[in-house]
């Protein structure tokens, strides 16, 4: 049996960009990206987390073939993002969407089929299904000046759906919406995830990340630091964890003895406890700014 081809794999991506004019930087690069790889499958929540300026909108514009390597490549499917047939099958949604606003809702997502070509039943087919998905069927003909951040983050979604893209890029998709927004599009994502729609998210609000992705990758100063399945990551190597369901107190002070034994006792797992994505984030944060700084007291030496 042949292996899936990952919907995402990117292989030793670097990217390096001119520093700004100056007679300090004059002929200088900034590398952006540093040897990043990673694969994405079929299906899966991928999320990407890092702190500003660590790399995370530059993977994905590589990615969306809107730059170009330095070296290393970026693949969609099995198809090279600078080529434009790879774009077929993705969804982008951008931190920041821009619509007109004196459009309705369902009047973008019109706007948006066409581009994709769609026309007459087939396009008005896709336009009610995917207000219905987003919640929106209410306000289809609102204009979108009208709308709230969050039925803006939603009609985004809607339209990085539209052309039913196997991959759906979300660029901070909850960053100022309020709670209750941002629970509906963590459930949409979630509804996508069932769909067998593969999504990758860059994101900083790490208790998001940690509630819909199967894999994340932390990445800093350009570099993946730490890349995995999610439960892995946030499991404490050093310690086990047993959950026992109906035991008594008595039971509990001679657990290991009366496990085997104990007719009241059901064990529920012994496992790893967990800790939290953004404990873990944090930690590999402080690490990466200590290496740092030694690597830069080197330098100096």
């Amino acid at each position: 049996m042949t292996e899936p081809i990952p919907a995402v794999q990117i292989k030793h991506l670097t990217k390096e960009f001119k520093a700004p004019s100056g007679k300090a930087n004059q002929g200088t690069q900034i590398r952006a990206v540093d040897d990043v790889s990673l694969s994405i499958m079929p299906g899966e929540v991928y999320g990407l987390i890092g702190p500003n300026g660590s790399g995370k909108s530059t993977t994905m514009k590589a990615l969306l073939g809107l730059i170009a390597p330095t070296s290393g490549s970026c693949y969609v499917f099995g198809k090279n993002s600078l080529k434009t047939d790879s774009r077929q099958d993705i969804g982008f949604l951008p931190e920041n969407p821009y619509f007109y606003k004196h459009l309705s809702g369902e009047e973008t997502l019109r706007f948006y089929a066409k581009l994709c070509g769609m026309r007459g039943k087939q396009m008005h087919s896709r336009v009610d299904e995917m207000l219905e998905l987003v919640s929106l069927n209410d306000a289809r003909k609102r204009r979108i000046a009208g709308y709230s951040k969050g039925m803006l983050q939603r009609i985004g979604l809607a339209q990085a759906l539209i052309h039913q893209p196997r991959l759906l890029i979300l660029d901070e998709p909850t960053a100022g919406v309020d709670p209750l927004g941002s629970r509906d599009i963590r459930d949409l994502i979630i509804q996508l995830k069932e769909r067998g729609v593969t999504v990758f998210l860059c994101s900083h609000l790490l208790e998001q990340v940690q509630e819909v992705c199967d894999h994340v990758g932390i990445i800093f100063n350009g570099k993946i630091v730490r890349e995995g399945k999610l439960e892995d990551l946030i499991a404490i190597e050093d310690q086990t964890e047993i959950v026992l369901k109906n035991a008594h107190a008595d039971e509990l002070d001679q657990m290991r003895q009366l496990i085997d034994s104990s007719s009241e006792s059901e064990l529920i797992r012994i496992g790893k406890p967990k800790t939290t994505l953004e404990r873990l984030f944090l930690n590999e944060a402080k690490k990466s700014a200590a290496k740092q700084q030694t690597t830069g007291e080197t330098h100096a030496k």
